[in-house]
């Protein structure tokens, strides 16, 4: 029976709970790689640092460089009948220079005016509700919020992981900048590089350069809605700058291909690519939901973890593989043992 693509529940599959991995493979380029060739649904296992063998001198690696904020910090309810924790997951600096927008639990219990004690010393303020769940955070004059989430705030990982020994570096990138730290979700297809071979790599005449999407509500939020249309994805702040786009124009012009490393990277590159016709630098937000029937305009390979069933990154990843292989693909993972998730194994979908 044929399915229906614009209803949330076509992008279901079956996982057994032992394959959420839980602690990263060692070293990086370790994990394993399921390669699929989209012109004839053919697949291909191997090891991660087996990338090298299908890239090509001419193609253009494409990576996220944000970097994870230490955005999940636990307070304790200071005004009457407190002691209760609490935990704020900060996502964003808000309008004003003393605010950033947050998730708070429990939110229904805290209601506006509510002050919180974080590290036993320093008061925030909850303050009105927002769309979605989303509270307003306010700290006191004169108080550094991005320093405060520094020095109590602790890395999030995702909440399938539960139980994790691996160090919270870990869970960011060889690549990530420290100025760019402003997501509050890793772009996990990244994990599996070392710097030696991204190394190797340009020595073979396969570059990479860097573009930012910081990652927010919008790439992880579950789809709920009943039909894939009536979903609303979350604004995300993006920018290409000029040598990025530079690149991607020279590697087009000389036959090599575009590969993104991540879904990220691909709502950043297909987003510049709507607005403007082209790639071009400069910074913009996007909403864009990437599902089948989507055309795209510059990606031409893709490296990717195994996402959630019912996610937008599985719709998104339907889109570029098709429909049909990619959901045989899964099942096929799942039957050989891959893991699955952050900290899980790697597609190269060419």
């Amino acid at each position: 029976m044929e399915r229906d693509l614009t209803k949330t529940a076509a992008y279901d599959y079956q996982l057994p709970k032992e394959l959420i991995a839980q602690d990263p493979a060692e070293p990086r380029d370790s994990s394993r790689l399921l390669v699929v060739h989209r012109e004839n649904g053919g697949t291909e296992d191997r090891i991660f640092r087996d990338i090298t063998e299908y890239l090509h001198p001419g193609d253009l690696l494409v990576m996220n460089d944000t970097r994870v904020l230490p955005a999940r910090v636990e307070g304790v309810k200071k005004n009457e009948g407190g002691g209760a924790k609490v935990e704020i997951f900060f996502l964003n600096p808000g309008a004003s220079g003393n605010e950033w927008t947050a998730l708070v639990r429990p939110g229904r219990k805290l209601p506006e005016g509510t002050r919180v004690t974080l590290g036993g010393e320093t008061e925030v303020t909850v303050g009105a509700r927002l769309e979605d769940g989303l509270r307003t955070i306010v700290f006191a004059p004169g108080d550094d919020p991005l320093a405060l989430i520094h020095r109590f705030g602790s890395t999030p990982l995702p909440h399938y992981i539960t139980d994790s020994h691996a160090d919270p570096e870990r869970y960011q990138t060889v690549y990530a900048k420290r100025e760019k730290e402003n997501s509050v979700a890793a772009p996990t297809a990244g994990l599996h590089f070392t710097p030696e071979l991204l190394k190797k790599l340009a020595d073979m005449g396969v570059p990479h350069i860097f573009i930012t999407l910081q990652v927010g509500l919008g790439t992880f939020r579950p789809v709920k809605a009943e039909n894939i249309a009536e979903h609303v994805m979350h604004t995300e702040f993006c920018e290409i700058p000029p040598e990025a786009a530079a690149a991607i124009k020279a590697a087009k012009e000389g036959g090599g291909r575009v590969v993104a490393v991540g879904t990220t990277v691909v709502r950043t590159l297909e987003s510049f690519a709507q607005r403007y016709g082209e790639i071009v630098p400069g910074v913009l937000d996007t909403k864009l939901f990437i599902s089948p029937g989507y055309r795209f305009r510059v990606i031409d390979a893709l490296i990717t973890n195994f996402h959630l069933p019912m996610s937008t990154l599985l719709m998104l990843v339907s889109a570029f593989g098709g429909y049909e292989t990619m959901m045989r693909v899964y099942n096929e993972a799942v039957e050989k043992r891959y893991r699955f998730f952050s900290f899980g194994d790697s597609m190269f979908i060419e």
